[in-house]
Order: structure tokens, then sequence, then C-alpha cells
């Protein structure tokens, strides 16, 4: 589930390690290790330390998560029931972020300066974020244009005045907040979260309508683009998986909000499917086509349409794996782009958590192999040299985090790959604290905005 270190929305890649940082500064000073049992000050007023037991004793049950695997979600409820040290302190990261936000929000696609080109306020709103104007602005000309592309460079205005920001904070605080009650049963954690999915996607005054139809708009250009349809599909599947957990029975989620929820999911999948938009984005050859077949298959998941998750995790093998990745596992798009490190990982994120999808529904995306042997555990081995420090990324990169590939490396050890699995213990820890074990499942680790 996204949200932890990931899902930044508009922040630069700069701003989001501030952030992390001083989150995990936070968490450190709260709670540093199991062994010192540093008190962390739970929001309801109760004294909570790392070594103490969650006070949730109701029956721990497996989510039914799309991406995320609830069984192992399950299993380290469990073990942190029982006092299990490593997963102790890993929670304690956890509650220091979920604390953070519950003051803040909720947020509303309804709150801009101006609604989308459209005119209707619910619409959803953002712009490109590697166009920039090449002219000064004047009044005959207030936006600066043309427009210009410049790639891997990020024009700050993109976070002012539209709703990729706010988005951001949506999608990480509700997987966040969900995570944080999943584990310890504090009902403020829910409450907080059901409230910033009403205000987001459900309550008629602010509700955001189920389409991206003004997605990274170009100014003078375009009024919305397909490729913006990458604002959700790189977060979206967080989102279900925060649904999925708070479904348990949690605090302030209703039995309305979840009828809601999955219809305003099944009009967002119809539009990703049949619009003229949608159906651009599923013929992109890129990262933009992956993350399309990893949220169209995991809405349809999520819907009750299983036949079309699989589908759509099978038709991946072809489509995706065998263009995109070379048979030394490099993916030659992805090396092309001013930020080839960035990218390669982000692309393998959607990879790995369609793959996770497929898991639920009998497809083994990552046991395929191409007619050149490319495989998924090939292009997540092609970054094990510098994943680990071994070895220098040999391609451009304007903002190189090591730790922006740990979570594949994870996923791809889970999944059997050996060489990953050696590998894990020389990964670098992102700022906000290694979580896997709380949420197997990959996410960007870096700044995804773009």
């Amino acid at each position: 589930m996204g949200g932890i270190a990931g899902i930044s929305g508009g922040r630069s890649g700069s701003g989001l390690v501030a952030l992390l940082a001083a989150v995990a500064a936070i968490a450190s000073a709260l709670v540093p290790t199991a062994s010192q049992a540093a008190p962390h000050p739970g929001t309801d007023g109760a004294p909570y330390t790392a070594v103490a037991k969650a006070p949730y004793t109701s029956a721990v049950q497996a989510p039914h998560t799309v991406v995320v695997d609830g069984a192992r979600m399950k299993d380290a409820r469990r073990r942190l029931d029982a006092g299990d040290p490593a997963l102790r302190a890993a929670l304690g990261k956890l509650t220091a972020a979920a604390d953070t936000w519950l003051g803040q929000g909720p947020w509303t696609v309804v709150d801009k300066p101006k609604p989308a080109p459209g005119g209707d306020p619910h619409d959803y709103l953002s712009q490109a974020p590697y166009w920039w104007p090449s002219k000064p602005r004047t009044a005959d000309n207030p936006w600066g244009c043309p427009y210009v592309q410049k790639d891997g460079q990020r024009n700050p205005e993109v976070d002012t005045g539209t709703d990729r920001p706010d988005l951001g904070k949506v999608v990480g605080s509700v997987t966040t907040l969900s995570l944080a009650w999943y584990y310890t049963g504090r009902a403020q954690y829910a409450e907080r979260a059901s409230t910033v999915l009403r205000t987001w996607f459900l309550d008629p005054e602010t509700r955001m309508n189920p389409n991206l139809d003004h997605g990274q708009f170009i100014p003078c250009k375009y009024d919305g683009r397909a490729i913006g349809i990458i604002d959700f599909s790189q977060q979206y599947t967080s989102v279900l998986d925060a649904v999925a957990v708070l479904d348990l029975g949690a605090p302030g989620w209703r039995a309305d909000d979840r009828a809601r929820m999955l219809d305003w999911n099944k009009k967002y999948l119809d539009w990703l499917v049949n619009s003229p938009f949608g159906k651009e984005e599923s013929a992109a050859g890129n990262n933009h086509g992956t993350f399309q077949d990893m949220q169209i298959a995991a809405l349809a998941l999520a819907t009750g349409d299983r036949a079309l998750a699989a589908r759509t995790v099978r038709a991946a093998e072809k489509l995706r794996v065998d263009p995109q990745i070379a048979a030394d596992g490099s993916q030659p798009q992805e090396l092309a782009r001013t930020r080839s490190w960035h990218y390669s990982a982000f692309d393998l994120v959607a990879y790995s958590r369609l793959a996770a999808i497929g898991g639920h529904v009998g497809v083994d995306l990552w046991g395929y192999r191409g007619p050149q042997g490319q495989s998924l555990f090939k292009a997540v081995d092609y970054l094990l040299p510098a994943a680990t420090g071994a070895a220098v990324w040999p391609h451009p990169e304007l903002e190189f985090y090591r730790y922006a590939a740990s979570d594949v490396v994870h996923a791809a050890a889970d999944a059997g790959d050996r060489k990953a699995r050696a590998a894990v213990p020389g990964l670098q820890e992102p700022p906000g604290g290694d979580l896997w074990a709380l949420r197997p499942a990959a996410e960007q680790l870096d700044s995804i905005a773009g």
C-alpha cells in the first residue's frame, strides 16, 4: 500500500526526502528501538511503547486486499500481538507517520482556485509536470506560452491551483491510517481515514467525478491528456487496499460508505476501459501502460470481475514484458529518460504490484519468461548492483536515491529470486523506515511526482 514513504503528491524529490526524514526523526525520537522502549504517546492519550501489546484485541482477520498479501498482514498482526521486537520497531514508525495525518485534511477537488476546463468543480485537474513556459508572462500571454518539455525537470507551478498535491495527501493519509488502525485497533486512525475517503470520493458536495478528463493539461495546448491517468494509476491501488482494510469493520467506515465506494470504483473502471483516454493509455508502451494494466486489474478484482483481472495480468506477458524488458533485464524505454534509475524502479513497482494481483487470480507473472529470456526477475537483478551500492548506476539520472529500488528487490526476493534475496541485507533503508513486513507490496520510495 502506498503512502508510507513513496506517495508524495506534488512534492519534489528533495521535498519528499526532507519530509520522510522528518517523519523518521519523529519515529526515532518517540520509538527509537524496541530495546529502549521509549514511550510513544497515543493520540487518545494512552501510553504506547514499542514492546507493549497493541490494544487491538478483536479476532485477527485477513483483509481482502488486491495487491498487499492480506494473509501476511494477518500473520504480522499475530506476531505483533506476540511481541515481535522487529515488527514493534516498524510499528512505531508507522504510527508516528499516522499521527502526523490526524490533524490534516480532509481534502476535496472542489476547492481549486478555478475549476477544470470543462467548468465542473468536481472534475479532477492536474498540470503536466515537465512542461515549462517559454515566453515571458504578459497581460496578453499570462501563461508564457508556448510551453516546452524539459524531461525530468519539474515545473513548480504544477503544485499550485490543481488537485495533484491533494491527491497525494489523500492516498498517503488513508493508506497509512488504515494500516495503523489494522495493527493497533485505535479508532481515531480509522475514523480519520474514513472522513478523508468520504470527502474526496463520496460526499455530494465535495466528491470527485470518476474520470480523469483533465489530467496533466498543458496550458495553451491541451485541456487534458491520456497520460494524466498515471496521476491515479501510480497510486490508486493503495486506496483500494486501504478500503479493503477498513471493510473489516473499522470505526467510522459505514456500510453505505462501502457501497458508494464500490459504485465509484465501478464507474471509474468503466471510464478507464472504455473512454478514449483510457484506451490510449492502455496502448502506451512504457511505464504508463504497465501502470494502466495494474490499475485496471486491481479495480477489476476489487469490484468482483476476477476474469478481467486475470486477463489483464496474463496479457501483460506478451504486451508488456516481451517488448519492454531486454534480454539482459534492462528496460530500454526507461533507460532513455533523464531519470533512468527512478523510472526503471518505477516501472518495476507497477510490474511487482501487477504480479501480486496475478497471485490473487492464478496468474504467475513472476514466473513468465519471454522469447529472449526476459523476466521480471532479470529486470530486478539488473538493478541489484546499484541498489546495494556495489556499483555506480551507469545511466543518466538527475536525482539518484539508492533506496528507490528497495521495495522491488524485497518483492522479487519474496517471489523466489535468489539474487534478490541475497541482496536484501545490502539495501538502503528508506527515510521513513523499512515497513515491508507490515505492508508487503512494492511502492515507489522516492518521489513519484511526474
